[in-house]
């Protein structure tokens, strides 16, 4: 379902040499597998065996009752398309290889041997086996099926989405591993098989292997590791069992454990798909690799209908705390210097920035003010402007001139009312008529003032709309659209309320608490006259939909070229707060205000990218004007 798999990484409990017992505990795994719609059931490295036979894998005694426990194995899976990796011995020309056999349904659908053989301190597997690095285009009789596909080219694809590669334990250790041939081939998933003993700090450095290659092969990463059975003559094993998709942890298993453990992890094979569509680096290597694989067809797996797995709420927003301090400070580094290097160039002696106490104009107002200290001005040269409009309350009035004052810069003010209502007579508007030209004209109005002091000042005008605003088009075209640089344009809401939260918590007294305000202000552009009490009557998120929502479209919408359905359904699984229904509404908005709002992001200002999504039409996105929306199916 919308390129969701179940990949199950398991550890089975053993005893070394007992081929009859251990193939009993795989094939009670298996059971469970298949009884929790897994699509792929991984097992560690010669786990038929046990990895520490030593020299018991020249006995021909053992070697023989693998075989007959791989045809056990076959047979127990028939039934089931279920895609069972297995770790065996398996001999071929007089040598002896340490293999991967891929079983379905009662059939063995090819054999993967192991290419690099560690040979050094507590390995000595040169000793017992042999590499396959040479081997391809080949076959093998084996456990009576004959011509079963053998080498190191081989992968086994199920579909476009499901592809799978797989390369033994010490493989991923090696220089160039060959999880990145396959990968440019078409594998999507790497099947590690593995037998990975436990040192102090191997864990670490394993998770960060296994996220760092699921990331270099734009791929998801399944690893499982021999556990606590195995000989512990002179090395301990732990059963380490990680799953990651395109650099991230997917999951990371406890270690240790003392029964068969089997662990079940949903990955997002259709976004690694529509990742590597949009990534040239990818498509240009893919190109020049010389690598030739013989894909072998798989059976459709089973649909899984009960994704299990989480979203980020917030996928523009760092997650853990420490992330979050850390990249927070990097995306005002990169807004500020990026303001900074715009001044220099333009010889700018000021800059001017309108202030009307709300969220975007709050954070461009800090970064503007750090921007000048960065090239040794005051923050005096800093034209903050404040420019009360009829919608403008108290609140965010106050905000915004007591933040300006607080930082030092020079506040100005100057009512739009009369210059509007002149307007609205020179055009023939009633002024009591609130419809967009009401609207649109008191965001032009501000926009010409902001120019002219520009040029009054020598000045350069600072852009506050962000990443959100350009891609719903909810900004009046060359109004509050328009600026000379745009510090905001790389920053979704969602981003600016948690930056500007940032800056608070370091920030002393007074501006801590404005900030804190700031934040908790709902979002508006005020165009519309107040309450009678005086409170916001115009709220974006009512007009729109709640930003955290239009966000969470946007991002899988652009990173992952997510189709109308799956966003819905992310949404759905993300937003369990919120009726479908209501989701179902954002979406349908997000998608036409997105397609019919183009042409203001063809001629948006310059501004700084931050982060991985950006909508800048001569670096990220480039779209015609005039393409037609798409639709999304009605709710059932």
């Amino acid at each position: 379902m919308f390129g969701f798999y179940r990949v199950a990484t398991t550890v089975p409990r053993l005893r070394v040499a007992d081929v009859p017992f251990n193939t009993g505990e795989i094939i009670a795994l298996i059971k469970q597998g298949v009884e929790s719609k897994a699509s792929v059931l991984l097992f560690p490295e010669l786990c038929i065996t046990g990895y520490t036979c030593g020299d018991l894998f020249h006995q021909s005694y053992l070697l023989d009752k693998a075989e007959d426990a791989l045809s056990e194995i076959v047979k127990a899976s028939h039934g089931s398309n279920v895609v069972i990796i297995v770790g065996l011995p398996v001999r071929f020309d007089c040598r002896v290889f340490s293999a991967a056999v891929v079983i379905q349904n009662g059939e063995m659908k090819g054999i993967v041997p192991k290419s690099s053989l560690p040979n050094y301190r507590e390995f000595y597997e040169k000793r017992h086996f042999s590499s396959g690095w040479n081997i391809s285009a080949t076959t093998v009789d084996l456990a009576g099926t004959n011509d079963i596909p053998f080498g190191t080219d081989l992968l086994f694809s199920v579909n476009r989405e499901l592809c799978i590669g797989i390369e033994i334990c010490e493989d991923l250790w090696s220089v160039i591993p060959p999880s990145c041939a396959q990968a440019l081939a078409g594998a999507t998933l790497i099947a590690n098989p593995s037998a990975s003993n436990e040192l102090v700090g191997k864990a670490d450095y394993r998770r960060a292997l296994v996220a760092q290659q699921s990331a270099r092969c734009v791929a998801a990463y399944a690893y499982t590791s021999s556990g606590f059975w195995e000989s512990t003559t002179d090395t301990v094993y732990s059963g380490h069992c990680l799953v990651a998709e395109n650099g991230t942890l997917m999951f990371n298993s406890p270690r240790f454990q003392t029964e068969s453990s089997i662990y079940f992890t949903d990955v997002d094979l259709g976004r690694i798909v529509g990742t590597r569509y949009c990534e040239s680096s990818f498509k240009d290597n893919a190109e020049k690799s010389n690598s030739a694989f013989r894909k072998i067809k798989l059976n459709p797996v089973d649909d899984l209908t009960d994704v299990k797995r989480t979203f980020p709420r917030h996928p523009f927003v760092p997650q853990e705390q420490f992330e979050k301090e850390e990249s927070c400070d990097e995306i005002i580094s990169i807004q500020t210097h990026g303001l900074a290097k715009r001044l220099l160039h333009t010889r700018s002696r000021s800059a001017v920035i309108g202030v009307s106490g709300g969220l975007d104009s709050t954070l461009a107002l800090m970064v503007t003010v750090e921007s000048m200290k960065l090239i040794g001005k005051s923050p005096s040269d800093v034209i903050a402007i404040t420019m009360p409009g009829f919608g403008t309350t108290g609140r965010t009035y106050h905000n915004a001139c007591q933040l300006a004052k607080a930082l030092g810069t020079t506040l100005r003010e100057i009512s739009i009312k009369e210059a509007c209502l002149e307007h609205f007579r020179a055009i023939g508007h009633e002024a009591d008529n609130y419809n967009v030209v009401y609207e649109n004209a008191q965001a032009r109005e501000r926009t010409q003032i902001l120019m002219d002091v520009a040029n009054q000042c020598d000045g350069l005008v600072i852009g506050t709309g962000d990443l959100s605003e350009i891609a719903l088009g909810f900004c009046t075209y060359n109004a509050d659209h328009m600026s000379m640089y745009a510090v905001n344009s790389g920053v979704p809401k969602t981003l600016v309320r948690h930056l500007v939260t940032h800056i608070a918590n370091r920030s002393e007294s007074p501006v801590r608490e404005i900030l804190n305000d700031i934040a908790q202000t709902p979002v508006s552009p005020e165009l519309l006259s107040a309450t009678d009490d005086g409170q916001i009557q115009q709220k974006t998120e009512e007009i729109l939909a709640p930003y955290e929502i239009m966000d969470f479209f946007l991002y899988h919408f652009i990173k992952y070229g997510a189709s109308p359905e799956k966003l819905l359904f992310l949404a759905t699984m993300t937003f369990s707060d919120y009726p479908k229904t209501t989701l179902h509404a954002a979406l349908q908005k997000f998608i036409r205000r997105f397609f019919s709002q183009q042409f203001k992001r063809s001629c948006m200002p310059d501004g700084p990218k931050v982060g991985s999504i950006a909508l800048s039409p001569r670096a990220d996105w480039r779209m015609p004007s005039d393409s037609a929306a798409w639709t999304l199916p009605d709710l059932e």
